[in-house]
């Protein structure tokens, strides 16, 4: 298997540990990179939480490679506030704060959740909102070379976007609409192949548009060796499409987290 640098979300990974732990526990497990979902359970953090944070992944010496961007209450099921018309002031407020991380963290990845279709609203609507919000959070991150991600995500039906094509006809749309160049494909292994879309085919069409991989092995989204996903297959095919970039373990440990990186 194709040894690209790995990164370790800690958001879904070191769960047992307090958020401002977690960057110290991936550096102890070995790893020189990490990215989270938003850390905070708000927007717009105070200045001494967001202070803490940066100050917990500086600590422990590990490069932040990737954050999003606020998604609203995941657990309760939001994925992403972005296509809301009426959360679009909260959203532009957490692109200031994230790029702001970003800044002082040298992260300049930014995955941007589309958000839930909602009940009684043209998706029309949702997608006009999508487009000037996308663009501006683009811009945003261009301030500092940044890349807005968008994903297909699965396990959410009301969410729209499944496949990569869905993905690139969002970045398309806002690349036209707004004049912004950097957009890229969040390429996840895991939820591509739960929604039934061809990673391979994906890789084929889209190589020059992937601008972060992530892995999870499916069925089950555990580590990599409990289900039937051929990652090395996959990572020799992103690997000769020209892909260098960090690829993210966003999986559900089946046992303790240190004890689930032994397929590595």
């Amino acid at each position: 298997m194709h040894r690209f640098p790995y990164a370790v979300n800690t958001s879904i990974l070191f769960t047992e540990l307090d958020v401002f732990s977690r960057p110290a526990a991936a550096k102890a497990a070995g790893f020189d990179a990490i990215e989270f979902w938003w850390p905070f359970g708000e927007a717009v953090p105070g200045d001494g939480e967001v202070d803490k944070f940066v100050r917990a992944v500086d600590d422990a010496g590990v490069s932040l490679v990737g954050l999003n961007f606020f998604a609203g209450d995941m657990p309760a099921g939001d994925r992403g506030v972005l296509s809301h018309p009426k959360r679009s002031t909260e959203f532009r407020d957490n692109v200031d704060v994230a790029v702001g991380i970003g800044a002082r963290l040298g992260c300049t990845a930014f995955n941007a959740l589309y958000g839930n279709r909602i009940e009684g609203m043209l998706p029309a609507d949702q997608d006009v909102t999508a487009v000037e919000n996308l663009t501006a959070a683009a811009r945003a991150a261009a301030r500092i070379d940044g890349t807005v991600l968008i994903e297909p995500v699965s396990g959410t039906p009301s969410y729209p976007l499944k496949t990569a094509a869905d993905a690139v006809t969002v970045i398309d749309r806002v690349r036209e609409a707004g004049g912004v160049e950097n957009l890229r494909l969040l390429f996840d292994l895991y939820h591509l192949i739960a929604n039934g879309d061809d990673p391979s085919a994906a890789i084929d069409r889209y190589a020059d548009r992937i601008g972060h991989v992530q892995i999870a092995d499916a069925p089950g989204r555990n580590e990599p060796g409990t289900g039937e996903v051929d990652f090395a297959g996959y990572f020799a095919k992103l690997e000769k499409a020209g892909y260098r970039g960090h690829v993210a373990l966003e999986y559900k440990p089946s046992k303790a987290t240190n004890d689930s990186f032994t397929w590595m």
